[in-house]
């Protein structure tokens, strides 16, 4: 079993930074890809990023590209998603996510976490 833990959501002005990390135990994802997504109210859940753990090729969202980075950590299980020139319609409640190969699909991955909220002030 896995379990995916996010943390470092919060209150941010436009313009302003933020850094989210999520954490694995239980299977390491050393062979998977960990994904980003996200989910404004009334809205689907969209792709944000994702990174291929072997290789460390990333993917990106248009809506974020230049603007969002996606990073892991092998030691500490952990995989980052580094946020700067922050806008308000990147709030949302952001999940963490393992799937199996690099994807901007939903369904394509099985392991999510519980989710962090991020919310940016105009």
């Amino acid at each position: 079993q896995v379990q995916l833990v996010e943390s470092g959501g919060g209150l941010v002005q436009a313009g302003g930074s933020l850094r989210l990390s999520c954490t694995a135990s239980g299977r390491t994802f050393r062979d998977y890809t960990m994904g980003w997504f996200r989910q404004a109210p009334g809205k689907e859940r969209e792709f944000v990023s994702c990174i291929t753990w072997s290789t460390g090729n990333t993917a990106y969202a248009d809506s974020v590209k230049g603007r969002f980075t996606i990073s892991r950590d092998n030691a500490q299980n952990t995989v980052y998603l580094q946020m700067n020139s922050l806008k308000p319609e990147d709030t949302a409640v952001y999940y963490c996510a393992r799937g199996s190969y690099s994807s901007v699909r939903r369904a394509d991955y099985g392991y999510w976490g519980q989710g962090t909220q991020v919310t940016v002030s105009s």
